[in-house]
């Protein structure tokens, strides 16, 4: 069975002016979210800027969103690490905590080979009773985890249901649902890739700009489920001007810089991420207008 179907939101974690978690705009977002028909809430991921948080915040941004969201969607924690045995106290508080899954990236710096990839989510998976989903982001890890390395993790261990991809080669995303005959849950990594992963088989997408646009993108994924493929591809491409704005700088400042555009004040950034340039702030404040949403 799915963790979810459909378009699950990669949260951001919004900070007060000090630096510090903004634990109240963050449980607007949450509220937003789910009322808006999100279909999971992916928590302290990369774009949750889960790298410059202390592993107490780390936890404690599972445990509140877990208990606002009460159980009305799944909860699914972001637990990877560059080092296993962080990742494995992550998985473990993460489940403590009361996560429905835990999204885990590839331990990045490191460059594992494909046989250190195998042992490092397999010890990770072999820690917790929960759902794993892979995360292979090779533009921000530094290595690629290989089809073959997929298929042998989902084929050996039981708790490996999923994968998260955003290496943006759909001939990679090809050959993993082949190796594990379709039977791998595949969520696009990338969302101007939604539609053509989810010809491959995908269950839907992890999103940045489901935060912008939360209806639109669970109404991709469903209209295409439905049938609808000519609905779902036209959503594809008229938001593709918004996904290239949401990524004309490293993820999370634009979507950030685009929900405080909004009005929902999730405040700035954690060194060593900054404030945009203007030129692209000014991409991103205008791509809001053309759609209406400011």
């Amino acid at each position: 069975m799915s963790i979810f179907t459909g378009a699950g939101v990669a949260i951001v974690t919004p900070f007060n002016a000090d630096g510090s978690i903004n634990f109240e705009k963050f449980a607007n977002l949450i509220e937003y979210q789910i009322n808006h028909k999100t279909d999971a809430i992916i928590v302290v991921g990369t774009t949750g800027e889960a790298s410059t948080l202390s592993h107490e915040e780390h936890i404690e941004c599972i445990r509140f969103c877990v208990e606002k969201v009460a159980g009305r969607v799944p909860v699914i924690a972001g637990t990877g690490s560059n080092c296993t045995e962080t990742a494995i106290y992550l998985t473990e508080e993460a489940e403590k905590a009361g996560a429905d899954a835990m999204l885990v990236v590839s331990p990045y710096y490191n460059k594992s080979t494909q046989k250190g990839l195998y042992l490092h989510f397999k010890a990770i998976a072999d820690a917790t009773t929960k759902p794993i989903i892979l995360y292979n982001i090779q533009g921000r890890t530094g290595v690629n985890i290989a089809p073959a390395t997929v298929a042998k993790l989902f084929n050996e261990v039981d708790n490996i249901v999923a994968i998260k991809e955003a290496s943006g080669n759909i001939s990679q995303v090809a050959e993993i649902a082949a190796l594990t005959d379709g039977k791998i849950d595949i969520y696009s990594g990338n969302d101007d890739q939604v539609v053509p992963i989810m010809s491959l088989g995908g269950k839907g997408v992890i999103s940045v700009t489901s935060h912008i646009i939360p209806e639109q993108m669970h109404d991709m994924v469903y209209a295409y489920l439905e049938g609808d493929t000519k609905k779902a591809t036209e959503l594809q491409l008229k938001y593709i001007p918004l996904c290239k704005a949401c990524f004309c700088e490293v993820n999370p400042i634009p979507v950030k810089k685009a929900l405080n555009l909004m009005g929902f004040e999730v405040g700035g950034y954690r060194a060593p991420l900054c404030e945009m340039e203007p030129e692209n702030a000014a991409k991103v404040e205008a791509e809001l207008k053309r759609l209406g949403l400011i």
